[in-house]
């Protein structure tokens, strides 16, 4: 809570001083100074989580960073985080490159769900996931039970 805490409060003061959102880079980029600093300091707690960024920029397009707490950032298309983000991530990059970057968003969602499946090693009812993503016009959207049971019945019948 405390990362979450204090990466609003750096981008509040960055839209207070220039006038506009911070971007996901800058950041991402001070949140890991931040936590590279607490790793030095006796007197100082480390930050012991990681973290992960993503917005869609006007200039940049959508974007995607993961802090760790050691003080590295590092831009990705898919990443994960948690006691297998390495494997993970592994899978999911490996779905883009077979892929290619353009998923369409029914194929990412998929596969985002499958890779959560195989991390946990368990099926999903629709009750017990939620699913949300950008979309092209940087809507967020949340999908309904319905819509997740049908992801969940083709990733099924996939199998």
């Amino acid at each position: 809570m405390a990362l979450v805490t204090q990466a609003r409060a750096e981008a509040s003061e960055y839209r207070y001083n220039y006038g506009y959102a911070m971007p996901c880079r800058v950041l991402a980029m001070r949140m890991a100074d931040l936590a590279q600093v607490y790793t030095q300091h006796a007197g100082r707690r480390a930050y012991a989580g990681m973290m992960i960024l993503c917005s869609n920029d006007d200039e940049a397009g959508p974007q995607l960073y993961k802090v760790d707490p050691a003080g590295h950032f590092f831009g990705f298309k898919a990443v994960a985080a948690g006691p297998k983000y390495l494997e993970s991530t592994t899978r999911l990059e490996k779905c883009i490159k077979e892929n290619g970057n353009e998923n369409d968003t029914v194929t990412t969602i998929r596969n985002v769900i499958m890779e959560l499946q195989a991390v946990l090693s368990t099926d999903f009812k629709k009750e017990e996931i939620e699913v949300a993503y950008i979309e092209g016009d940087a809507k967020f959207r949340t999908l309904t039970e319905q819509e997740i049971d049908d992801h969940l019945t083709a990733i099924a019948e996939r199998d």
